[in-house]
C-alpha cells in the first residue's frame, strides 16, 4: 500500500472512511480481495509472492495497513516480508496495543514501514523509524511512503480531496472516493519529495494514481464503517495502462 487516506472518528456516523492505493510491479502476482480460504474472518487482497497482504479487515472491525518507507539504500536483503504484519494481526486474536508492542521489538527485521491497526474505536500508529506508536486522535490523516502527514504532494492533495468528499453529503460515496483516488496529475518539481529515487521517478510517483513502465496503482480501496459496525469494503483493480479491471465489493456487520 503506497498511500491511505483516512478519517478516524472526525464524522458522526461513519468512524472509518478510508480510501488507499496500492502501488507495485505488476509482475508481482496478487489476489483481488476476498475472505481467506485459510481464514475465513479476514477480507484482503493477497500478494502470491510472499502470501501476506498490504491492508485488510475482519469480521471483527479490526483493521491494518501497512506502506513501504521509501529509502531504498536502507532496504535489507534478508528482510521479512511487511505484508505478514496486516496479515497476522488480523489472523489474530492480540489487541491492537499488544500486537503493535510486538511489532515494535522485531522491526529490525523488516525493511521500513509505517504501520495502520485498530478498529472504529481505537486506531495506533508506528513508524519503524520511530521509538512509540502512536494512538491517534480524531480527525484526518494521510500516509504515503513518508511518516504521518509528511507534507508530500498527494497526501496534502488527497486529505483535502477527501475532506471534501466527507462535507459534499451525509453518507460518503464510494465513487467519490475511488474518483479522488484516480487523480493522476504529476506535481511540479519544486514540491516533489527527496527519497534517494531518481528524479524520473519521484516524478512518476507523485501522483496518487500512479502509472509508470511497469510499476503502478494495482488496486484502489475503500473501506467504510458506522457507528453500528456495518462495513462498506470495495476493491477495484487496474491493468498496466491504468485500465479498469474489476470492482470487488463486500457489505457485513461485525461480530463485535
Amino acid at each position: 500500500m503506497c498511500l491511505l487516506l483516512f478519517s478516524f472518528n472526525k464524522h458522526p456516523e461513519y468512524p472509518i472512511i478510508l480510501a488507499a492505493n496500492r502501488d507495485e510491479f505488476f509482475e508481482r502476482p496478487t489476489e483481488a480481495a476476498s475472505f481467506w480460504h485459510d481464514c475465513p474472518s479476514m477480507l484482503a487482497g493477497r500478494d502470491l509472492h510472499k502470501g501476506g497482504t498490504w491492508m485488510g479487515v475482519n469480521k471483527d472491525g479490526r483493521i491494518a495497513a501497512v506502506t513501504n518507507y521509501r529509502e531504498p539504500s536502507q532496504n535489507k536483503p534478508d528482510a521479512i516480508s511487511r505484508g505478514s504484519l496486516v496479515s497476522d494481526y488480523l489472523k489474530g486474536n492480540e489487541s491492537a496495543e499488544d500486537y503493535i508492542q510486538k511489532v515494535m521489538l522485531q522491526s529490525n527485521a523488516y525493511d521500513e514501514f509505517n504501520f495502520l491497526v485498530g478498529d472504529k474505536q481505537s486506531l495506533l500508529f508506528f513508524s519503524s523509524l520511530e521509538d512509540e506508536y502512536q494512538t491517534l486522535k480524531p480527525g484526518l490523516y494521510g500516509i504515503s511512503n513518508g511518516m504521518l502527514d509528511s507534507p508530500w504532494p498527494k497526501v496534502t492533495k488527497g486529505k483535502l480531496a477527501l475532506e471534501k468528499v466527507i462535507e459534499a453529503s451525509k453518507k460518503p460515496e464510494p465513487e467519490k472516493l475511488f474518483d479522488l483516488l484516480a487523480d493522476k496529475t504529476i506535481a511540479a518539481d519544486s514540491e516533489l519529495p527527496s527519497t534517494g529515487v531518481s528524479l524520473e521517478w519521484e516524478r512518476s510517483l507523485s501522483p496518487l494514481f500512479v502509472k509508470f513502465d511497469g510499476y503502478g496503482t494495482r488496486s484502489s480501496t475503500v473501506l467504510i464503517i458506522d457507528k453500528q459496525g456495518e462495513v462498506f469494503f470495495s476493491e477495484r483493480s487496474f491493468g498496466k495502462e491504468g485500465q479498469v479491471i474489476d470492482t470487488c465489493s463486500y457489505e457485513f456487520i461485525t461480530d463485535s
